[in-house]
């Protein structure tokens, strides 16, 4: 049984999810379940015969949200998700235990969570075992050359100074690396497959390394309703998605994959301009603060680290 939810920010953002207003369309319901890059595939599945919903990402879902979940998927005739393990953070929010609250007639479709470092060689996302919470300021993507600064100094923190230079022959090799993880990703699911979208790769496809562009969206979604045979639908979201962080675009990655787009040496935050000097800066500090972070890193990141002559 579902409460009326206290009216604020977060429940009139999700106001469909937590039953204040009723999704638009008479299409079929169709859920969508991940991390930040679900609500925008939702954004460009919406129409041409689906009816979605805006569900909190997986990562935001608490116990008293089960309720409004298990309305929705009794009334969803599809389930769009990222492979969600089982009793994900203590609930039953894994895509097994999701599809088994579907009706019947319902279908799932798994696509996957989409990473892809080429275009960002040196950078990584790093969760340590002490406390996987934990991410740096300003920006929550590990420099691995920064790391290995670190690491090298003890975490003492001294004036910044130039990032070795990266080759283009080990940009394409961190590329191909990255591809193959996707696509093993891929096959372990049965996930939508996106990796050869990156066989060619450009700027507008990813502006950080988990943060997909419109081009990587539009894609996705129309291999969703493929795989569905739902008839071509192409949604114009007005804006560009999963817009928030854009990483600097390095003039090697450009001279690697003979790109046409120009280098950026600053990362752009909420739409302002961060120069690196000051994440570096920021960076360091922290690492000294938490060197167990800086020993994740190395040991998570050791194929990438080799791959770019740092280790």
């Amino acid at each position: 049984m579902t409460t009326t939810p206290v009216v604020d920010g977060r429940t009139r953002h999700y106001g469909d999810f937590y039953g204040l207003s009723e999704p638009e369309g008479d299409g079929a319901v169709a859920l969508v379940v991940g991390n930040c890059q679900a609500e925008s595939l939702r954004i460009a599945l919406e129409g041409g015969g689906l009816r979605t919903v805006r569900t909190p990402a997986v990562h935001e879902l608490v116990a008293t949200d089960l309720p409004h979940l298990a309305r929705w998927l009794a009334r969803a005739e599809l389930l769009v998700s990222q492979p969600v393990r089982d009793d994900y953070h203590g609930l039953p929010l894994g895509t097994a235990q999701l599809a088994a609250a579907l009706p019947a007639r319902a279908r799932v479709v798994r696509v996957p969570v989409i990473r892809f470092a080429g275009l960002y060689p040196a950078h990584a996302i790093v969760r340590p075992p002490s406390d996987a919470s934990l991410v740096p300021p300003v920006v929550e993507y590990h420099d691995l050359r920064l790391v290995v600064r670190a690491a090298a100094r003890g975490g003492a923190v001294d004036a910044p100074s130039p990032l070795p230079p990266l080759r283009p022959e080990s940009v394409r090799a961190v590329a191909e690396l990255s591809r193959a993880e996707l696509r093993r990703r891929e096959e372990a699911h049965d996930a939508v497959v996106v990796s050869d979208l990156f066989d060619r790769p450009s700027f507008a496809q990813m502006r950080t390394l988990n943060h997909p562009g419109n081009p990587v969206w539009r894609s996705l979604a129309e291999r969703v309703r493929r795989r569905l045979a739902l008839p071509e639908h192409e949604v114009d979201p007005g804006r560009p998605l999963l817009d928030s962080v854009h990483a600097p675009r390095e003039a090697v990655v450009v001279e690697a994959f003979g790109l046409d787009e120009a280098p950026t040496d600053h990362w752009v935050v909420g739409g302002r301009r961060v120069e690196a000097a000051e994440v570096e800066e920021a960076h360091l500090g922290w690492y000294a603060d938490h060197p167990e972070v800086v020993t994740a890193a190395l040991a998570r990141h050791e194929d990438a680290l080799r791959l770019l002559g740092l280790s």
